[in-house]
Formats: C-alpha cells, structure tokens, sequence
C-alpha cells in the first residue's frame, strides 16, 4: 500500500471512526474509503482536501510523510503553523469518482461570483462528460458572451482546465478568469505577475482595447482547452467560389491520370 492508503486508514483509527463514519463525514461512499485505505484507488483532489481538512494536516504531509508511528496529537503539533494557499476546488463527481465537468452558462454567470466554492451553487448547474480529455486535471465549461474573442461567437462554451498555480500561466494563451471586479471573462492573457503583480487581458476582436487586473483580485484562472459551438466555421465565397472547386476536381483528375499511366 502507498503512503497515503497507510495514512488514511492510520488517522481514521486514531480518531476510533470505522470506514463508514469517515465517509459520512467528507461525504462519499464507504467503499471509496476502502479503496483508498487498500491502495486500490488514490483521492480525487476535492475529497483529497476535506480529508486533510477534517484531520487537520496539510496535503504534503498526508501524501509523502509516514504517519502511521505518530499519535494524533503529534500529528496535530506537526500541522500547527502551516498554512497553505491551496484553494479547496469544488468539484461534482459520479458514483465511480469520476469528475463531471460543471457548465456555467450565461444567466449564471453573475452568480458565480459568489457560489464558484459552492457545492450547492454547483450541483445546480447543467453537468457533462467528455471522455477524450486528458485525465489529469479539473475541467469547468463556460458560455461566453459578446464578440470580443471572435470568431468565437457569442454562446460558444469554453471548456478550461484549472490551473492550479499562476506560475504556470503562459503568456499569449487564451484562459477564462474569475475576477472580483470583472467576474467571468474569457480572454488572451499575457503575464507580468513578477515584474508588477498584474496580468493583461487581451481581445481577439482589435475594436476592443486591452486591460489590466492585479494578481490579489484574481479568484479562477481556467486555461482553455477545447470549445463547443452550434455554428459551424463558414467559407467566404471568394474562398469557395466555383471556379475553385471546378479547378479543384480538374487537379484530382489530372492526378488519377498520372497515376494510371
């Protein structure tokens, strides 16, 4: 069994709970907390939290430190004084722990402001799956709105994968940001959190002008990877015109000519 089985199993005993009880308590299934116990299947990131939450340590020690010859109350001293900025992700799973990917349509929006780490705000939303995603990560959806980031119009879904650290932002690329004073915008992003604590959010669409936030006021930052549309890209005609498409198919048969001489 990993560290973390061998934790788990050690601090749910020492609280004198049985697998049921801790499952009660962060809200899953007893059989999740068996698996987790017997190595079988290690914790998805939001049940990881509340259970560090509930016994009062911190992810790093729960994940990598041997705690199965400390007393609670050693474990207790060992998490005093630590403090992480880790924020605790709300996250909807299925019955097998599998993340659903929450949306966040337009008229909610405005709410999400407030119920973005809100279980209850999210078991409202509208929730899909999309099994070619990569795995590892946390996926959300949002509908934009406006038509600062054409061509992507207005209605088209973004789907982002969270980005757990700022660090990690990549300058030029296109992310959805939860701000305290823009809410949810959908945005190129360029990065100068070192040099002046600030990010500048750019549009696709040059008829609106760049801006700037301050790192302090950022909540969310989803990096895009992948979009959902109702309207299929278009072709001017100067692109597909007639006579491109008669020349087209007099190549093709030039080529099934050469080829069968």
């Amino acid at each position: 069994m990993s560290i973390i089985s061998e934790n788990i199993k050690h601090l749910r005993k020492q609280k004198g709970w049985t697998q049921g009880d801790l499952a009660e308590k962060i809200e899953i299934k007893r059989s999740l907390v068996g698996a987790y116990e017997e190595g079988r299947a290690d914790p998805r990131l939001n049940n990881l939290m509340n259970i560090c939450r509930l016994f009062k340590v911190s992810v790093d020690t729960l994940i990598s430190k041997d705690l199965t010859k400390l007393s609670l109350e050693q474990i207790e001293k060992l998490g005093k004084g630590t403090k992480t900025d880790t924020k605790v992700l709300s996250i909807t799973v299925n019955q097998e722990d599998e993340e659903y990917i929450d949306l966040i349509p337009q008229k909610a929006s405005a709410g999400y402001m407030n119920g973005y780490a809100d279980p209850e705000y999210l078991g409202d939303m509208p929730k899909f799956h999309i099994p070619n995603l990569p795995g590892t990560g946390t996926y959300r959806a949002f509908e934009i709105t406006g038509d600062s980031m054409l061509p992507l119009k207005p209605g088209t879904i973004v789907i982002g994968r969270y980005l757990e650290d700022v660090r990690d932002l990549r300058s030029g690329q296109c992310y959805v940001i939860l701000s305290k004073e823009e809410g949810v915008v959908y945005k190129r992003v360029f990065d100068y959190a070192e040099e002046h604590g600030k990010l500048f959010l750019v549009s696709d669409n040059k008829a609106y002008s760049p801006y700037e936030i301050t790192l302090g006021d950022v909540l969310e930052i989803w990096e895009a990877k992948a979009y959902l549309s109702m309207e299929l890209p278009e072709h001017s005609e100067e692109e597909m015109n007639f006579e491109k498409l008669t020349n087209i198919v007099m190549d093709l048969q030039q080529e099934i000519i050469k080829l069968k001489s």
